[in-house]
């Protein structure tokens, strides 16, 4: 049973280190700007129009989605931290430029369209050092719990990101977004100054060269039973839960004939389910499987997301519970995976295989996203989502029976 794998706590559970928790502060302060940010463009992109709308989305997805492996090997060659510090100057010189430019002129298609490719390239890199460096703040058995901490401080940075950017831009414009952002790289900088880590982390060799070192993470994923079923496993996920709440939410309740405010209910269902169950994890721990939680996840999902399919007659009452019970099934299974490559990640290979995980649910969700809204034109919303509930269940009971995940432990 489950509950034998639970991890067995004390009342003396040792505090998070408080090197972790100013970086991860920081960095989620910096998260909150980045949400203002992303809402501000878009809503000046908006005033040009929707071709001008996609180009910025595109500028900001395609050279991090291109240059994500390079990222990874440059984060363990140089080290995350210094990798970081170097993407925090770059985007505060961005983001006070941007504020400098949209102050004197109008917020042009090109001047959108290059802030964006410099968010996009800087992400490439900032986002597998950020995703490594818990690694080296944290040992290993505080690991889950600083990742559910993390999880949850993220969550709710995105959920007050949209809001915040519309105030913002509706009291200062582009140019208030933008200074607030880049108040928020100014703080993570001096964080990252600050901060020192308390966990060597061994380095990939300085005779390797970035290319091949990128490859070289690839191989080494392919290679390790583990990490292969949690890549694997984190496409299920990347394909049949994200859609559901960003893609086939607003098409449900259109189908339903249900409102804008039904339909940003149930997405706060979800989110309220995630942030519970980070929150619990943060306190309690993860299951000592962790690959046996991530799959458990997926089974919790399903019928979560079945509920949201079929909710048509029954309101958005059950709707909005079948959303709370989803969220908790992506928490439990983002609170399980995430420790489970960063556990068994070689020392040298952190930043590569983080650069991977999101490399790999980008490209599942890019495929997702297309099928099932193909699939919700011609068959209806209700039997895309279905189908998102019966993979996401295929998914976890797959998981469940690979032996690779059942072997990794959380000591």
């Amino acid at each position: 049973m489950a509950s034998l794998d639970t991890v067995r706590h004390g009342s003396a559970r040792p505090a998070l280190p408080r090197t972790y928790l100013v970086w991860l502060a920081g960095t989620r302060a910096s998260l909150l700007g980045d949400a203002v940010l992303y809402f501000a463009l878009g809503w000046a992109a908006s005033a040009h129009g929707g071709g001008t709308g996609a180009l910025v989305l595109t500028a900001i997805t395609l050279p991090r989605t291109l240059l994500l492996l390079l990222g990874g090997a440059v984060g363990d060659r140089f080290g995350a931290r210094r990798v970081m510090v170097v993407g925090d100057a770059v985007m505060l010189a961005a983001t006070l430029a941007l504020a400098l430019a949209s102050s004197r002129l109008d917020a042009s298609p090109w001047l959108l369209v290059t802030v964006a490719a410099v968010v996009g390239t800087v992400d490439a890199f900032y986002l597998p050092a950020a995703g490594s460096m818990p690694r080296s703040l944290v040992g290993k058995a505080q690991l889950p719990r600083a990742l559910a901490v993390q999880q949850a401080a993220g969550q709710l940075a995105s959920l007050l990101g949209a809001p915040l950017g519309a105030v913002l831009v509706a009291a200062a414009g582009l140019t208030g977004a933008a200074l607030a952002d880049a108040a928020t790289f100014a703080v993570v900088l001096v964080v990252l100054v600050c901060v020192r880590p308390a966990f060597d982390v061994e380095r990939s060799p300085r005779g390797e060269g970035l290319l091949a070192g990128a490859a070289d993470g690839v191989r080494v994923a392919a290679g390790d039973p583990v990490l292969r079923s949690a890549l694997l496993l984190t496409a299920a996920a990347a394909c049949f839960l994200l859609p559901v709440m960003s893609l086939l939410n607003p098409l449900l309740a259109r189908e339903h004939g249900w409102s804008a405010g039904a339909a940003g209910l149930i997405a706060g269902g979800q989110s309220l389910g995630v942030v519970a169950v980070a929150l619990l994890v943060s306190r309690r721990g993860t299951l000592r499987r962790l690959g046996r939680g991530a799959a458990l996840g997926l089974c919790v999902a399903a019928p979560g997301i079945t509920a949201v399919a079929l909710a048509g007659e029954a309101g958005v009452a059950v709707a909005v519970a079948g959303a709370i019970v989803t969220g908790a099934g992506s928490g439990m299974f983002a609170c399980h995976i995430g420790p489970l490559v960063l556990s068994g990640a070689p020392g040298t290979h952190l930043a590569r295989l983080q650069a991977l995980l999101t490399l790999v649910q980008s490209l599942a969700l890019v495929v997702g996203n297309n099928a099932l809204g193909a699939l919700a034109d011609s068959g209806g919303a209700t039997v895309a989502t279905a189908l998102c509930a019966a993979g996401a269940c295929a998914a976890g009971l797959t998981g469940l029976a690979l032996k690779p995940l059942g072997r990794l432990r959380q000591p």
